[in-house]
């Protein structure tokens, strides 16, 4: 193994370290504030990976404007699900929220499949300047 591709594998595994720290402290804090498990949580994820390419790719936005609608998008994406499946649900029994959470995900899922194919597609090489 030669020292960059050492440094490589490093800055890979940083990267996919940060990620999954920033989801599982999604996670705890939904859990912590709401004392509810969101299931569509990798899926809003999964949704702004999603959009991410389809911006970068298909309107061939630069990768810093993309980031910033991307995130823009994700967070109406994350307010329109918290409208439509749980805040109708606040006064209800566990149960229920439970259950409209495990749709919310579903929804999400056949969603991207429908917009964005089930056919694997790599991350596009991005430039970074």
């Amino acid at each position: 193994m030669t020292f960059q591709s050492f440094l490589q594998q490093l800055a890979n595994g940083i990267s996919l370290g940060s990620l999954y720290a920033l989801i599982a402290i999604g996670y705890t804090m939904v859990y912590g504030i709401l004392r509810l498990i969101n299931f569509a949580h990798g899926d809003i994820f999964m949704m702004a990976a999603y959009f991410m390419v389809f911006s970068v790719v298909n309107f061939g936005l630069p990768w810093y404007i993309a980031s910033i609608i991307v995130i823009l998008a994700t967070v109406a994406l994350g307010v329109l699900l918290e409208k439509a499946a749980y805040s109708t649900l606040r006064d209800a029994p566990r149960m229920s929220i439970m259950i409209s959470a495990i749709g919310a995900s579903f929804l999400l899922e056949n969603l991207a499949t429908y917009l964005f194919t089930g056919v694997p597609k790599g991350f596009p090489n991005i430039a970074i300047l």
